[in-house]
């Protein structure tokens, strides 16, 4: 009885703390994306920041920065920030690795190869077009690490995964530089694989948008799932759970997240990994819980980190994604060092 009771404490206050935690979330994001919009480099007063989004003028150039150029920007931003963090957090449920991240663990290095290969080979491509040959190439370095870090004694563990995934990085990394060398793009792929938003037009969120929206809902839609999974397959298999169908509804989640976030903005690490531990902080691990908020804390994190991008060295910019990278290594160093266990451990 007392259990129960401590139990059903315990779901009133992380309730509480997740309308808190969404509420400020909210809060902040909104107040983060009217400052995105008025800073940059180019100054726009109030009057334009309204005018170019609810009375429109071609004509106006303060207009076409604020609806075509910051607008679209700032929606890719957002975009990015929910699928890296949504993603990362469906990956550490589905695998139990606290670890887990699209780009630590080596499978938005696939998505990055595969649509460097477009770029180069398949240059009249369409973005619909990329976005296929981005989950493609994802989800066959997805494979090429679960096969990995299967081979030995002790199977898959989420220390061979992290390990497995940072080896099928580096391959598919190194093969993309030795492609970009030979074909002499050096200067167009630095910037693309430095992680920015500072080209994304209209045409990225429109196409993108509707595999966005079908991944985060799917995402959602197993979240009561991904919480019974974490009680272990035994357990989920006696409550009635389908195993199979959540671990591949969870990589296809997975999968169409990330490679929205790589065909948009590039290769941004780390946001999978820092965000949903944050989270699971406040909320605890429900992920009808988390999951949502995973989404607003993602994207305020990456919209922050754009805007300090934009306005650190201004007039130039640096890549949010090389911004994001220096904040996550000492988060991922300091995870890394709660874990136990040996990696490849015969």
């Amino acid at each position: 009885m007392r259990e129960k009771l401590r139990r059903r404490e315990r779901k009133l206050y992380n309730g509480t703390k997740f309308v808190i935690c969404m509420s400020v979330g909210c809060g902040l994001l909104l107040i983060f994306m009217i400052g995105f919009m008025y800073f940059g480099a180019e100054k726009i007063s109030f009057a334009d920041l309204w005018n170019g989004l609810f009375h429109f003028d071609e004509g106006n150039f303060n207009h076409v920065v604020v609806r075509d150029m910051r607008l679209p920007r700032l929606l890719a931003d957002i975009m990015v920030g929910v699928s890296l963090s949504v993603a990362g957090a469906v990956m550490q449920g589905n695998t139990k690795n606290p670890m887990a991240d699209s780009g630590i663990m080596g499978i938005s290095s696939g998505s990055i190869f595969a649509v460097v290969f477009m770029m180069i080979f398949l240059p009249d491509a369409s973005r619909l077009e990329r976005i296929g040959y981005s989950c493609l190439g994802a989800g066959i370095s997805t494979m090429m690490i679960s096969l990995v870090a299967f081979i030995g004694k002790k199977g898959i563990t989420p220390e061979r995964m992290v390990l497995s995934g940072m080896a099928i990085s580096t391959l598919f990394s190194s093969i993309t530089s030795g492609i970009v060398l030979k074909e002499g793009l050096t200067s167009e792929m630095l910037k693309y694989t430095a992680g920015s938003s500072a080209n994304a037009i209209w045409m990225d969120v429109s196409v993108s948008a509707p595999f966005f929206l079908a991944g985060f809902a799917l995402a959602l839609m197993i979240s009561r799932s991904l919480t019974v999974m974490n009680l272990g397959d035994d357990v989920s298999k006696g409550l009635g759970a389908n195993t199979a169908i959540i671990k591949l509804s969870s990589t296809l989640v997975v999968l169409v997240l990330s490679a929205i976030a790589v065909i948009i903005i590039g290769p941004v690490g780390y946001v999978g990994l820092m965000v949903p531990h944050i989270v699971r902080h406040f909320v605890g691990t429900d992920y009808r819980l988390v999951l949502p908020s995973c989404a607003v804390l993602g994207a305020l994190f990456v919209v922050v980190v754009d805007l300090i991008a934009r306005i650190m060295i201004a007039p130039l910019e640096f890549p949010v994604g090389i911004l994001i990278t220096m904040i996550g290594v000492p988060f991922f160093i300091f995870v890394s060092r709660r874990q136990r266990g040996d990696a490849f451990g015969g």
